[in-house]
């Protein structure tokens, strides 16, 4: 039994994570496609893998820009932080890449980290925090801020969104579209804002005195966020449950599998999953 758990109705009670494979170096950005397949990346061997609805790992990509967090938009591209040389891409079903963002006015961005796509706009919010790669030439960040952007369909250059943040890093919005959540993971919180017509983020709030790498959320709005397992959080920031995950560190986190039932977790060198009583989002 978890210890802290309520009665939380997230699972059934004792119900353990389960794991899928352990032959990654280090797993991140699981996005979950329109039939329910889950991608996922293995940033430090550059590649995309697919675990289907029918339990099937297989290799999805190789050579991805060293991609990070992902997310699938509406057309069915898999839209990707690809953080070797600090872009946005777009990878079509059949693998075709497109750059979507290659700078900020000239200047390099620290590297996109995770993202969200606004389910009825299209608009793409991404954090980006400095976290020095060694398959960089650059030691240093060319710009003065690690902050929260936005990038309009059809538009080559990002909006600023927040730049009050220590080291913005997990990010993820709800169905309705109407609210956004950010982890400031250096600064160990969580903040939500709403989301206005025009794509600005207004009142921003604290959620949790918790920071996350990856998050996701639930059809009843539960926000899920990582770090030393998964932790879930009521719609009013009320902690339900830590689920543990036995890695080193628990990155990220969606909801897969035919019905959106299944919590697929990647954690350090493995990927596991949960078996949900709830649905997610998607």
């Amino acid at each position: 039994m978890h210890a802290d758990s309520v009665n939380h109705k997230l699972f059934a009670p004792g119900t353990p994570v389960e794991l899928i494979a352990k032959q990654f170096r280090f797993t991140e950005g699981p996005a979950t496609d329109k039939q329910g397949n889950v991608f996922f990346t293995d940033q430090p061997n550059d590649k995309i893998w697919k675990y289907g609805t029918d339990g099937k790992l297989t290799l999805f990509m190789d050579k991805t820009g060293r991609s990070n967090g992902l997310y699938f938009d509406k057309k069915g591209n898999l839209i990707s932080c690809a953080d070797e040389n600090n872009q946005l891409w777009s990878i079509s079903p059949a693998k075709k890449v497109t750059i979507l963002l290659k700078d900020l006015n000239g200047q390099k961005f620290n590297g996109p980290n995770d993202l969200w796509v606004h389910p009825k706009t299209g608009t793409i919010y991404f954090t980006d925090p400095f976290y020095p790669r060694d398959y960089w030439n650059h030691k240093t960040p060319e710009l003065a801020k690690q902050n929260v952007y936005y990038l309009p369909p059809g538009k080559s250059q990002p909006v600023l969104a927040d730049d009050n943040l220590e080291q913005p890093n997990g990010i993820i919005g709800s169905h309705d579209g109407k609210t956004l959540f950010v982890a400031d993971i250096k600064a160990n919180k969580t903040y939500k804002y709403q989301i206005a017509p025009d794509g600005t983020l207004t009142n921003r709030q604290l959620f949790v005195e918790q920071g996350s790498d990856g998050m996701t959320m639930d059809s009843q709005g539960n926000v899920y966020l990582t770090g030393k397992g998964v932790t879930v959080y009521s719609p009013a920031g009320e902690k339900l449950v830590n689920i543990p995950v036995p890695a080193g560190w628990t990155a990220n986190v969606t909801f897969g599998g035919k019905d959106r039932k299944m919590l697929f977790i990647t954690a350090s060198e493995g990927v596991y999953k949960l078996p949900m009583l709830v649905k997610g989002m998607q």
